[in-house]
């Protein structure tokens, strides 16, 4: 069921709810980086935030909804005309698959992201070697994964990937429902993900995240050992000091760096056959 804002329907099946409260955004804007880098924002929408990044940097916005994508070529005639607006009409996760990054050039991602699509928008971040900073709001839930630290109950593999990729990740305001319209049904969190520009990862190393944190109570030692060589993992273990006892979310990020690229130099062993896929939702 759509829902009237202003003079546009709001889809639900872009997750579309629109930030009303001037305070977040003025809170984002403060929080952009001092730098050079070129501005880009994935769901642009009815351009509130749109309208405060141009007067700051030029800006590459990616607009997924035709409807949306012609308000803001009126919205912003003048803008684009100047050349400081640029305007892409698609879908952002399809560009990402089609060229190497989303901007010629080193870039900060700032946006309000839709829900459905946040995780897999920031893990693209991480391997857009063009990208350096990522500021965005997105699910509370989400955001919380992605900043926790060991320890806490909700570290897992987003939390490993983003400590190791990052040199800076913070949550910088949460944001209630009544502060969108339509008001979603759970809060939102924006938040600060500076990437370690000197930093790649192998690819299979998230598919190595998923086994890891598949059964998040368990041992790590017990859930390892379903896919790889137990007494190998139990010498790893040892020789980098991890407590044979320890859930997954008890283990330091660095270490499950250490783990793959142990188990990778001793033939990756596995117990079973088990298919994988790249990224990681956990």
């Amino acid at each position: 069921m759509k829902k009237t804002y202003n003079r546009y329907q709001a889809k639900k099946m872009f997750g579309q709810n629109f930030l009303k409260d001037t305070s977040v955004l003025d809170k984002i804007i403060q929080s952009m980086p001092h730098n050079h880098n070129h501005i880009v924002e994935i769901g642009p929408g009815l351009g509130d935030l749109t309208r405060r990044l141009v007067k700051c940097k030029d800006v590459t916005a990616y607009e997924v909804d035709r409807d949306l994508y012609s308000i803001l070529q009126t919205e912003f005639c003048d803008q684009l005309e100047a050349g400081s607006l640029n305007i892409i009409l698609g879908d952002v996760l399809t560009h990402w698959q089609n060229n190497r990054s989303l901007y010629d050039g080193r870039y900060d991602l700032i946006a309000n992201l839709p829900y459905y699509i946040a995780t897999n928008i920031i893990l693209q971040c991480f391997n857009d070697n063009n990208c350096e900073h990522i500021i965005v709001m997105i699910q509370k839930e989400v955001a919380d994964k992605f900043t926790a630290q060991c320890g806490q109950k909700e570290f897992g593999a987003l939390s490993v990937i983003a400590t190791l990729a990052c040199s800076e990740l913070r949550t910088l305001c949460i944001v209630p429902p009544q502060s969108f319209d339509p008001p979603p049904k759970v809060d939102s969190s924006v938040i600060l993900l500076k990437k370690d520009l000197s930093k790649s990862f192998d690819t299979n190393f998230n598919d190595f995240l998923k086994k890891a944190f598949s059964a998040p109570r368990k041992r790590l030692l017990k859930t390892l050992s379903r896919f790889f060589d137990k007494d190998i993992l139990e010498e790893i273990f040892e020789h980098l000091s991890i407590d044979s006892n320890a859930r997954p979310h008890q283990v330091e990020a660095s270490l499950y760096s250490h783990i793959y690229t142990k188990v990778n130099n001793n033939g990756n062993s596995r117990r079973e056959d088990t298919t994988t896929t790249s990224g990681t939702n956990k």
